[in-house]
């Protein structure tokens, strides 16, 4: 008898890994910093060679801009993102995926990477920059994960090691899985 109870358990808990394709629910943004932060449009790097399905289904560039913003939030009074231009003392922000390994299949066709690159400057002057990277299997119940759920959860910690970037910006930093 327990063990139908465990086994039960266990496909509820499979199931529930399954029922979203996002990485984790966006929040409202709580602001309690000094300053702005503007993100620049996030794009792909047009020499990069990712797939389209990738591009259009995953939504990848509103993820990032997304996770970079809730978890910058604490450091910055403002934060606008998909502008070039502000307050005259704004930090401007650019970002661009470099590469993505996103094979289809989820974590059935192995393991999905990101990789992004960005700058930070302000009043004309470059503060710093990076590169970043993070690979992700799918984590717990990987193999019920789609593609895009796993790269969403290396967006998801991309932004989180950006925002800790943004503190202490140092040139050529290496982030992440570099």
């Amino acid at each position: 008898m327990k063990f139908s109870y465990l086994a039960w358990f266990i496909l509820l808990a499979g199931l529930m890994g399954c029922a979203t394709n996002d990485s984790k629910p966006f929040q409202a943004v709580q602001h309690s910093g000094t300053g702005t932060l503007i993100i620049k449009p996030i794009g792909f790097d047009k020499d990069a060679d990712i797939r389209d399905a990738v591009k259009q289904e995953c939504d990848l560039v509103g993820k990032l801009t997304q996770f970079i913003k809730e978890n910058a939030a604490g450091q910055y009074a403002n934060i606008v993102t998909d502008s070039n231009t502000g307050p005259a003392d704004a930090q401007f922000l650019t970002v661009e995926i470099k590469e993505v390994l996103g094979a289809a299949g989820g974590a059935w066709s192995g393991p999905k990477m990101v990789l992004i690159k960005g700058s930070l400057a302000q009043n004309g002057k470059v503060l710093g920059d990076f590169k970043a990277r993070r690979y992700s299997g799918g984590g717990m119940f990987g193999g019920y994960k789609g593609t895009c759920s796993i790269l969403g959860r290396c967006v998801n910690t991309l932004g989180k090691d950006v925002a800790e970037w943004l503190a202490h910006p140092t040139s050529q930093a290496a982030l992440g899985d570099l």
